[in-house]
């Protein structure tokens, strides 16, 4: 633990809330190993980022909630909602991490590749749908590549169709965030897997550019989703961030 949270523990002041937003068609078990560990001194809120359709009601969504003022991080979906609750409320946001994700809009071949995705979804092909999309982007080679992928999976399978289609959705008409991130004055982490293909480094090279003072944290031997593939390394970058 950091002197700065005993510190702080000590001397009976609590622990800022953290909030965390799970990516596409995940839930809280993509942040399962950060939960177990910063649970035990403050207070985890797992934001629902899968009612609404589009990103700005799923923000205000999170933001209902929320405590009042709170650390927020999100990966992939989590971070593209993130990035809409600063522009939403950033006084209630004393930092931000924003984890293999992407501010920009959703280009238009991307928006359109989703539309058979959506119809073989529609069409009871969730299981077959994710697989395709998860075996070329998601995650680094490696022993655990296999078991990661089969809890990513479960947890789609276990959010259903629907979800799939209004977070597609919300995706596709998501508004561009490059200006939010150039108004953002609280203490940021932006963190990667060197092996991301969906999100890949030079966005979060981008990111750390546009908001004053960011962290940028490249973690090795990870993909799209590091909270999972190496997870004492995020904990770490996430311990540093929280005691900035």
């Amino acid at each position: 633990m950091p002197s700065w949270v005993r510190w702080r523990k000590a001397r009976g002041v609590p622990a800022e809330p953290l909030v965390l937003l799970p990516g596409m068609m995940c839930d809280g078990r993509l942040f399962g190993p950060q939960i177990a560990r910063f649970g035990r001194d403050r207070a985890v809120h797992l934001g629902n980022i899968t009612g609404a359709a589009t990103v700005p009601e799923i923000a205000a969504h999170v933001l209902a909630d929320a405590p009042p003022r709170f650390a927020l991080a999100g990966l992939s979906m989590g971070g593209i909602v993130a990035m809409e609750i600063m522009v939403q409320a950033p006084e209630r946001v004393t930092r931000l991490a924003l984890m293999d994700t992407n501010p920009k809009a959703e280009v238009a071949a991307v928006a359109q590749a989703r539309e058979p995705q959506i119809a073989a979804v529609v069409d009871g092909q969730l299981a077959p749908v994710m697989r395709d999309e998860m075996k070329p982007n998601y995650l680094a080679p490696g022993p655990r590549r296999a078991e990661v992928l089969d809890l990513v999976l479960d947890m789609a399978m276990g959010l259903g169709p629907d979800v799939f289609v209004r977070q597609s959705r919300a995706l596709q008409v998501r508004p561009d965030q490059q200006e939010t991130l150039r108004g953002v004055t609280v203490p940021s982490l932006i963190l990667c897997g060197v092996h991301d293909a969906l999100c890949p480094i030079h966005r979060h090279e981008l990111m750390a550019s546009l908001i004053p003072d960011a962290v940028l944290e490249v973690v090795d031997g990870a993909g799209h989703l590091p909270t999972l593939e190496q997870p004492e390394a995020v904990i770490a970058a996430m311990e540093t961030w929280l005691a900035a």
